[in-house]
């Protein structure tokens, strides 16, 4: 019998964890031809969720949980755990139960007819119309900035075949961007759709800066587009300062009497340059800081214990 893992992060999920537990053991009831192992990774969770969790793991021993010492974020947690499963087959799904469970009979089947990637793609989404239209958006920019080329609307949500976990593990990558990395490797992917439904219980961990630092590491991984655009910009603006400055001098000395320059063009010059200059230094940071992260090679996590593994 083949072997099924799925990993679930979760974070202070003490309202769904249950829930989410039961859907998914519902799931492999449909599917007898199959074992399965299912790894919680927990983000060092303030409420009830690890307790929840070792009580499940008292009476089910195909659960296994992983508790960090700390929280790692949301990028390096689930990363790790991909890594600590046995599975001829590996499915990441969150805990929130907005990664729908019944879609693993989908993504499995999708895997047995040859695909060793199977990618969960948002088609609609029940959240906020706002803030799913910022991640379409989001996206939508970075699949143009890119150099590979990107599944829109995909989070990481999927099912990987051994070879391609085995694959990821040789990269050594401490500060993961997985659904760039996932395209990066090139392997032929199967899409199965749905709508993302609306989170019922607790409150979304997701905030303004935990989304720009996916949108940045994104960016940074991928697309060398803002630092060519700095250089660019910056030959076109000297270009075009000096332009300005040429018409200046010649319509001074041609009516000098006249023309009064005035200090107007040249605050407006010195802020907007000021201005174009922070922006960039920042896009230039933000490179830096990725390199920082990369070269320190810190470990993805620390555990701080692990229950029901052999």
């Amino acid at each position: 019998m083949k072997l099924i893992s799925l990993v679930s992060p979760c974070y202070n999920e003490e309202e769904n964890i249950l829930e989410f537990y039961r859907q998914v053991k519902e799931v492999f009831k449909r599917l007898p031809q199959y074992r399965y192992e299912h790894i919680f990774i927990d983000n060092a969770s303030t409420d009830k969720t690890v307790d929840l969790l070792k009580g499940i793991t008292q009476k089910d021993k195909n659960i296994k949980i992983i508790v960090n010492s700390r929280n790692f974020g949301h990028l390096r947690s689930p990363y790790y755990a991909l890594f600590q499963t046995k599975g001829d087959a590996v499915i990441l799904i969150v805990s929130d139960l907005q990664d729908p469970p019944y879609l693993i009979e989908g993504l499995i089947k999708k895997w047995e007819e040859g695909f060793r990637i199977v990618k969960a793609v948002k088609t609609n989404s029940k959240e906020s119309p706002i803030m799913f239209l910022v991640r379409k958006a989001f996206y939508l920019f970075i699949s143009k900035l890119a150099e590979i080329e990107l599944t829109k609307n995909f989070n990481g949500f999927g099912l990987y075949d051994r070879l391609i976990i085995d694959t990821l593990k040789k990269i050594e990558d401490p500060y993961p961007y997985l659904r760039g990395l996932i395209s990066d490797i090139g392997f032929e992917s199967a899409i199965v759709n749905f709508e993302k439904p609306v989170r019922k219980k607790g409150i979304t961990k997701n905030n303004f800066f935990t989304l720009y630092d996916v949108a940045m590491l994104g960016i940074t991984n991928y697309s060398k587009v803002p630092l060519r655009a700095a250089t660019l910009l910056g030959f076109g603006m000297s270009f075009l300062s000096f332009l300005v400055a040429l018409g200046y001098v010649i319509y001074k000395i041609i009516f000098w009497q006249e023309f009064q320059l005035g200090m107007a063009p040249m605050i407006v010059g010195v802020f907007f340059l000021g201005s174009l200059q922070l922006f960039f230094i920042g896009v230039i940071g933000e490179y830096l800081g990725n390199i920082f992260t990369q070269v320190k090679k810190m470990p993805l996590v620390i555990e701080k214990e692990r229950i029901n593994f052999d």
